[in-house]
């Protein structure tokens, strides 16, 4: 009789749901959370966007969702939280340690540069880049181009040729947005469309001096960790297998290269969770763009939308008053305020002349 041949193979960390029995949990997460909050601190595996309004206790979904992915039996270190300040990253691990234990202290933690700082510097030699690199603050990026348009002759009589803050910004939109100079040009300066070819030979020569001299600004940063984990390198297979769950706070003010990092990120095995409110994104001055929460579900197979929509925050009538107000947005995600408190006045218009009243 012929005997038949079985190859076994090991199942991924990711083909199976780790059984939670909550009843061995330190918190009630159900009887201390809204049953929205809940949905999203109890999600585990696959990609979530998570749409907070403005008061509904986002920064307190975050933190219980943390304690909770540790309580499950999670390293923390697989862990990573992006926020936009070191701030808002320690009191979020701060109140979730409080919560829980000083595991929770123990998660990866920051801003999108201060991640990209350490695994360049960690991985570096896969990253292209030297681990000794410089970091150029704003004030020494515009010192630098200022000397660049000041010695190369870039400066006429003839001509008003722009200010170093000014090229430090239109550098800055054009790395963070993907923007064509060009454009940024047309649309913010027509008045220097003129000199153009001069703008982008600045800043070749700037992108030249930081290369040879082994300096990054804050953008490169966030160029060299984008192109890192897209690589596909072992060094950034080694990374992403060590990083289980990625959550980022306030994802509305993302602009598309901190979009395509978060995607890196999540690559691996696709545990993302975003949270944010299309109807808070007020930094496009500086290149964020509210198109990246809406287009979060088409970066991610079967994204998961929730929406936290009770407001602690204010009373009804004022909520009512901003639903209105957001009724009116041509592309968002519809959502309701609504809250149990009683009371409270009719909000008022007041017209005033400037805007110090």
């Amino acid at each position: 009789m012929k005997q038949k041949k079985y190859k076994l193979k090991r199942l991924s960390s990711t083909g199976f749901v780790k059984k939670i029995d909550e009843a061995l949990f330190a918190i009630n997460y159900q009887q201390e959370l809204n049953p929205s909050q809940y949905e999203a601190v109890a999600a585990v595996n696959g990609a979530y966007l998570i749409i907070a309004g403005a008061g509904t206790g986002k920064t307190r979904t975050l933190v219980y969702r943390v304690a909770r992915l540790i309580e499950s039996g999670y390293d923390p270190q697989s862990i990573l939280l992006l926020t936009f300040t070191r701030k808002a990253a320690n009191e979020m691990m701060k109140r979730a340690s409080v919560l829980l234990d000083d595991r929770c202290s123990k998660i990866r933690g920051g801003t999108f540069h201060s991640f990209a700082n350490i695994t360049l510097r960690r991985y570096a030699k896969a990253a292209a880049v030297e681990s000794n690199f410089t970091i150029l603050d704003q004030g020494d990026s515009a010192d630098i181009i200022n000397l660049i348009r000041s010695q190369d002759g870039f400066i006429g009589k003839e001509k008003r040729f722009p200010k170093k803050d000014m090229l430090n910004k239109v550098y800055s939109l054009n790395v963070n947005t993907g923007i064509p100079l060009e454009q940024i040009i047309e649309a913010d300066y027509p008045h220097f469309i003129t000199q153009l070819d001069k703008i982008i030979e600045v800043q070749h020569i700037y992108t030249d001096y930081k290369r040879k001299n082994n300096l990054l600004d804050y953008d490169d940063l966030l160029v060299y960790l984008r192109d890192f984990l897209h690589s596909g390198n072992a060094a950034a297979k080694n990374l992403l297998s060590t990083i289980k769950f990625v959550m980022v706070d306030e994802y509305q003010d993302t602009n598309l290269l901190q979009a395509e990092i978060v995607q890196g990120l999540a690559k691996h095995n696709g545990n993302v969770m975003v949270v944010g409110d299309d109807a808070q994104s007020i930094y496009s001055f500086r290149g964020a763009n509210f198109k990246n929460i809406m287009d979060f579900p088409k970066l991610f197979d079967n994204v998961n939308v929730i929406k936290i929509e009770e407001n602690y925050r204010s009373v009804q009538t004022v909520l009512d008053f901003a639903n209105q107000v957001y009724e009116g947005a041509v592309e968002k995600y519809t959502k309701v305020l609504y809250t149990q408190r009683k009371g409270g006045e009719l909000p008022l218009i007041v017209a005033t002349a400037n805007d110090n009243m």
